[in-house]
């Protein structure tokens, strides 16, 4: 299970899953933009460096690089590239073309691995959660483990759950369960599912 059955909560999974393909997207272009500038620099570009040691307009280095002004990390993918640039002067193309490639490869890895990793360990965590109580909600037992986690939620939610519930309080609802109400369980069972945007009947 990926995606929740509340509208709601689906559509806000929906839009944040896209937001993240929009970013990888985005990331991709820049590093194979990134890769073509550098190679532009390092190859065709070296007997040009040689008769000229101030870096022009738009060469890694100056005020209007291109690199420089990437959004979010411009001026490390700059300095990448100055040191491709430096790179090209041993005159040895496979040392260069692996630094262009392992620079390319940053600048697409840094932004992505970092939003990657705390983005998809929510993300999978909410999958395993909705898919165990999706399954524990078929059956009595099942669903008294779910009233379990219910009363284990935070104090304020759980009064939240109670104020849904005429004449309830977190107090009424502990003892329902208890004593294994099923008015009282079935509520809890149901509050939990919401929480995790799954349907309760």
């Amino acid at each position: 299970m990926w995606y929740a059955q509340n509208y709601g909560l689906r559509a806000r999974q929906i839009a944040g899953d896209g937001a993240i393909l929009l970013w990888i997207a985005f990331w991709s272009t820049a590093a194979v933009v990134a890769y073509r500038l550098a190679c532009k620099i390092a190859f065709p570009a070296a007997a040009a460096r040689s008769a000229a040691s101030a870096p022009a307009p738009g060469s890694p280095g100056s005020p209007g690089s291109p690199a420089a002004r990437l959004p979010l990390v411009g001026h490390r993918v700059d300095t990448a590239l100055r040191g491709v640039a430096d790179a090209a002067d041993t005159g040895d193309p496979v040392i260069v073309r692996a630094a262009v490639t392992a620079g390319a490869v940053a600048v697409f890895l840094v932004p992505v691995g970092l939003l990657l990793g705390s983005w998809l360990p929510r993300r999978l965590r909410w999958t395993r959660q909705a898919a165990a109580a999706h399954e524990l909600a078929v059956s009595d037992d099942g669903r008294e483990l779910l009233a379990l986690r219910s009363l284990l939620r935070p104090l304020d939610e759980v009064a939240a759950t109670a104020d849904s519930i005429p004449d309830a309080t977190p107090g009424s609802l502990a003892e329902g369960w208890r004593n294994a109400d099923p008015a009282t369980l079935d509520a809890l069972a149901e509050a939990e599912l919401e929480r995790l945007g799954l349907r309760t009947a």
